[in-house]
């Protein structure tokens, strides 16, 4: 008996393993080998100092750590640009005695994405995502660097799956 499933999952590793269709990304086959992640300029009414800079090295990090694909500064077969157009604070609960409760942050970026291989991807898009907090808290220093973090996360992943996992 042991055999027998031995031997199969030796043959499951080897008919997936010769797909090369799909892989655990969920990127399936990519069109092109290079991309390219232009600066992304922060327009917001409310400018905080080096999100644009944080924000276009974490996407250039995301997918470089999910691809093969190599980084190019021009001429990428896939075009990442775009700017931050909304960074803002906004109270979301009050107390009996009308303080904040809580707070909440949210960053809204555009994204224009080209695939030069495949110009049916092409798309133009703003991703939105935040981060709630305790209205006790100031949003400064390693609290606000966490929940940038967070929302980042969020947005260069939601990014990458609608221009490369198509989920």
């Amino acid at each position: 008996m042991k055999k027998i499933y031995s031997l199969l999952a030796l043959i499951s590793l080897f008919l997936l393993s010769g797909c090369n269709v799909y892989n655990f990304t969920g990127t399936g086959q990519i069109e092109g080998k290079t991309f390219q992640v232009n600066f992304f300029q922060n327009n917001a009414a409310l400018i905080e100092p080096g999100i644009d800079r944080d924000f276009t090295l974490a996407l250039q990090d995301l997918i470089q750590n999910q691809t093969n694909l190599n980084l190019v500064s021009t001429g990428g077969d896939l075009v990442y640009e775009g700017e931050i157009v909304d960074y803002r604070t906004t109270p979301m609960t009050a107390t009996a005695d009308q303080q904040a409760a809580q707070n909440r942050l949210t960053i809204r970026i555009n994204v224009r994405f080209t695939n030069r291989k495949k110009e049916a991807d092409d798309f133009e898009r703003t991703f939105e995502f935040y981060k709630d907090y305790p209205g006790t808290e100031q949003l400064v220093g390693s609290n606000l660097n966490s929940a940038i973090k967070e929302i980042y996360d969020r947005i260069t992943q939601d990014i990458f799956n609608e221009s490369l996992a198509k989920w």
